[in-house]
């Protein structure tokens, strides 16, 4: 069993390089990249990224899929591709949401996914 896990997240640790290199690619801004075991069983990794325009937000979710398929993933769905203001991608293991930075803060995803979540350092810091 240990070892099907180890197989598991030497995949998700290469998808994850795969869809990085795509954001870097074509200049996403402000990537942020949340663990979401044991919150939910959608995904491993949600992967949060910005685009300067409805334009770029979906240039650089054409981009993740196209990085995907190189890489031998295809995309079990994207959404919003025809507003591309928020764009999803899911492969799997990692979703990919790419959005514009207005729609990004009103939704607020990194809030609602790492609610409860400690920073390291910050018990030492709150218990003196």
């Amino acid at each position: 069993m240990s070892t099907t896990r180890n197989a598991k997240a030497d995949s998700t640790a290469a998808l994850r390089k795969t869809v990085v290199d795509a954001l870097e690619e074509l200049k996403a801004k402000d990537i942020r990249e949340i663990d979401v075991r044991g919150k939910t069983s959608i995904a491993d990794l949600l992967v949060i990224a910005s685009g300067t325009s409805a334009r770029h937000v979906k240039s650089i979710a054409d981009e993740v899929v196209k990085f995907a398929k190189k890489a031998g993933v295809m995309p079990l769905g994207v959404e919003g591709e025809q507003e591309a203001e928020w764009v999803l991608v899911d492969l799997g293991d990692v979703i990919v949401h790419v959005m514009l930075p207005r729609i990004r803060e009103f939704y607020g995803l990194e809030r609602l996914w790492t609610v409860g979540d400690r920073e390291p350092g910050l018990d030492a810091a709150s218990a003196g």
